[in-house]
């Protein structure tokens, strides 16, 4: 009978640290970190900026609840980081029609006709009528990103929430922080 697999944690684990006296060679930490270990207890592995020196961080338990909690972290913290991008894309928009604005004013000739898009189509209206439908965008599209950024914000709290209790647990033994590359 074929039993489904259980994911494996690669652990370097302390009893292979002791006797090498916490020194190993590259090489040897690489086939070494891709043994597979099973169980609920999880030993970091740190290497120095040479990476020869390898010493084991204490034993922590990580329980189902506490992945979710890792889990719902890593979530929301790419939720952010799409509505982030969506905020500068709304943005860029509200600019673009700030300009239009800005332009039709600059328009002398006031029975000029001026297209204004829906969807895939061009429709040409007067000066005034353009106007008020961009302002009407302008209004519009700022409700949008006010609404992302409130979004943003309350993601923001639960994460800082997550954090909290994370760092309470793991200590230095987790990394919540975002890369910087």
């Amino acid at each position: 009978m074929c039993r489904a697999q259980q994911p494996a944690v690669y652990l370097l684990s302390s009893p292979q640290l002791s006797k090498c006296n916490g020194f190993l060679p590259t090489l040897q930490v690489e086939k070494l970190r891709h043994r597979a270990v099973r169980g609920p207890k999880v030993t970091q592995l740190v290497r120095s900026r040479a990476g020869v020196q390898t010493q084991a961080a204490e034993d922590v338990n990580v329980t189902f609840e506490d992945q979710q909690k890792i889990n719902k972290f890593a979530r929301n913290t790419s939720r952010i980081t799409e509505l982030k991008e969506e905020i500068e894309v709304k943005k860029k928009q509200l600019q673009n029609l700030e300009d239009a604005c800005d332009d039709i004013m600059l328009a002398d000739d006031d029975c000029l006709m001026i297209p204004y898009q829906i969807g895939d189509v061009f429709i040409s209206h007067s000066q005034e009528e353009t106007q008020e439908m961009l302002e009407e965008a302008k209004k519009n599209l700022q409700e949008e990103i006010d609404a992302l950024e409130s979004r943003v914000e309350s993601i923001q709290r639960v994460l800082a929430d997550l954090k909290v209790q994370l760092y309470a647990k793991f200590g230095s033994n987790i990394n919540l922080e975002a890369d910087e590359s």
